[in-house]
């Protein structure tokens, strides 16, 4: 069993816990993902990890309610209580991980964070910032009550450029329009990696494309099963196919055919939301039955 050391809503939709895993914990590396199951019955869910401690033995998730299964995460589990299984690190690390120390040190690194992909940039951002890398990260979200992460962004980046749709807070736009704006003050970056929805992925990568920054892209969002055997991840790199679980979820985002990844990512939201509509009937007439409503 692994218990759950810390519940915390990070905004009305997303929440984030710290779980008690100490080998994950051990191992884990920035870009990875686990596999969480809430009881011996659960469904396996993917989920990046958004931060690990090997010395507290703890990994961090962050958890946006998309089907039954998330939202039983989010609403029936709290700190204390325990998930049945937490397996990982699964899938390769960030490619920056690997690299020669002495190329390392030549990077100026610009991540694009949105919504729910904000939580994974952050263990890299810190991987990164620890190594005196330059790193720059632009978080965006709709509206400023939406933005998550800000605070833990501050000591782990050298700038932070917080964007809202509607103006309502920092830049008014998206992130791929203040990025646009910060290459035309000058600024100049060797890599960027964009994490959030798949639409935001696309036109982050077509503005760096555009701007001649290479560009990596995390396709955790199309994972199911985890482990290679399901293939609902299945995408095109390059014209080859790979899948997101097994040879990702990092994938130069220039060489990733996102019209088929955003027809694939949609595949199983009729399902999900069928699931979550059956959850939340039950669970109100239950609330019926015992004369809570």
């Amino acid at each position: 069993m692994f218990e759950i050391i810390e519940k915390v809503m990070l905004n009305p939709t997303i929440c984030k816990m710290v779980v008690k895993a100490p080998r994950v914990a051990k191992s884990a590396k920035p870009g990875q993902f686990l596999i969480v199951r809430t009881d011996e019955a659960g469904e396996r869910i993917p989920l990046t990890i958004s931060d690990y401690d090997p010395k507290a033995g703890t990994v961090t998730i962050v958890i946006q309610p998309i089907g039954a299964s998330t939202l039983s995460m989010v609403e029936d589990f709290n700190a204390g209580d325990s998930f049945a299984d937490v397996v990982g690190p699964l899938g390769n690390p960030s490619e920056f991980v690997t690299m020669p120390e002495e190329e390392l040190k030549k990077q100026k690194v610009v991540f694009i964070a949105g919504g729910l992909g904000t939580a994974p940039v952050y263990p890299q951002a810190k991987w990164l910032h620890e190594r005196g890398v330059a790193v720059d990260v632009i978080i965006g979200a709709r509206t400023k009550d939406l933005l998550i992460y800000e605070d833990e962004f501050k000591s782990v980046c050298d700038n932070l450029y917080m964007c809202t749709d509607d103006g309502s807070y920092g830049f008014k736009g998206v992130g791929t329009a203040r990025l646009e704006a910060l290459v035309a003050e000058g600024k100049t970056y060797t890599k960027a990696v964009a994490i959030g929805p798949m639409i935001m992925m696309k036109f982050s990568t077509l503005t760096c494309v555009k701007l001649g920054i290479p560009i990596i892209v995390s396709m955790n969002t199309l994972m199911v099963d985890g482990t290679g055997m399901c293939g609902a991840c299945r995408l095109s790199v390059g014209g080859v196919t790979k899948f997101a679980c097994v040879d990702g979820p990092e994938f130069d985002g220039a060489l990733v055919d996102f019209n088929e990844a955003m027809r694939r990512s949609a595949q199983y939201k009729p399902e999900e939301a069928a699931a979550k509509e059956q959850r939340m009937c039950r669970a109100e007439a239950k609330a019926r039955a015992e004369g809570r409503i």
